[in-house]
């Protein structure tokens, strides 16, 4: 059976600003699900999904028929609503697997799986990022070259408010100095977790074939070997900000 992917994105930017439109005419989400699709082929079935659709497009029957999900969030954050974040830690604890992106880091359910801040250092100034495999037997680091390099990048920089990885595959650095734990893997509940950072708005990195290459492993990688199943005990616990 082929794995089942839900691509979600707000969707803020690519209506609302033209240079982000024309750099992402499909959306992000299409965008990263495109590239998804280039990589994998029949192994997996993609579908997108949007914070304006009802229920920004994940209920309970849409993470149902989800084996991984992907998130890229910037400027909504706290516009996801609370019961639906619940849901998604919910089925990432009972084994679904979740990839965080980018600015995702700030998002409700990234937070929530953390128990942290999850917040950073960061500057837009274009520079180039050099994405050091550190981890080089890992799934997600398979044929990824050493370093990948991002020609253009929002900058991001240490301390970033996470707990410490499981395991972290990848530090980046950047022309103006700064380093980044940049691709980090969790395991929650039954679920696992892979955060990575490439990937702003202003840049065409979700085009690039080697930030491809690893979005395409970590799907691979976090797929329930044997389906989601139930939600732990505690998977109910209230979740406060």
């Amino acid at each position: 059976m082929p794995i089942r992917v839900t691509v979600w994105s707000e969707n803020y930017h690519e209506p609302r600003e033209p240079d982000v439109r024309r750099r992402y005419p499909d959306g992000i989400h299409g965008a990263i699900a495109a590239g998804l699709a280039e990589r994998l082929g029949e192994r997996v079935r993609v579908r997108t999904a949007v914070l304006a659709d009802p229920e920004h497009g994940l209920s309970d029957k849409e993470l149902a028929d989800t084996d991984v999900l992907t998130w890229w969030g910037h400027m909504s954050h706290e516009d996801v609503a609370d019961e639906v974040v619940a849901r998604v830690r919910r089925r990432v604890l009972g084994g679904m697997g979740l990839l965080v992106l980018h600015s995702g880091h700030y998002s409700k359910i990234f937070r929530a799986l953390m128990g942290t801040t999850c917040s950073l250092n960061w500057r837009d100034a274009g520079e180039r990022e050099l994405v050091w495999t550190v981890a080089p037997g890992h799934p997600i680091a398979a044929g990824v070259p050493h370093p990948l390099i991002i020609g253009e990048q929002e900058t991001y920089g240490e301390p970033f408010g996470i707990p410490q990885p499981d395991e972290l595959v990848f530090i980046s650095s950047f022309s103006g100095g700064e380093v980044f734990r940049s691709g980090c893997c969790y395991r929650r509940g039954k679920g696992s977790v892979f955060y990575f950072s490439p990937g702003d708005q202003n840049y065409p990195v979700y085009h690039n074939p080697e930030v491809r290459r690893v979005l395409a492993n970590a799907v691979l990688w976090a797929a329930p070997a044997g389906g989601v199943g139930e939600p732990l005990d505690n998977a109910h616990t209230p979740i406060r900000w």
